[in-house]
């Protein structure tokens, strides 16, 4: 199973949506929300404070 580029949620088999940049690098999205916050709104998801990547940053401090 894949996890999402952005939240970290882990993605169910037949589902989500993988993009492909021209580095060849793979990025996997679960939602259209996780999508949208990362090319749209140009988020990075250790400063959005849903995602699990907030929390592990957060609670290192």
């Amino acid at each position: 199973m894949a996890k999402c580029s952005f939240c970290g949620e882990q993605i169910s088999k037949g589902t989500g949506k993988l993009f492909v940049k021209n580095d060849g690098r793979q990025l996997n999205f679960c939602s259209m929300k996780c999508e949208k916050n990362t090319f749209k709104l140009k988020r990075k998801p250790h400063t959005t404070r849903w995602t699990k990547t907030f929390h592990k940053l957060k609670n290192k401090q």
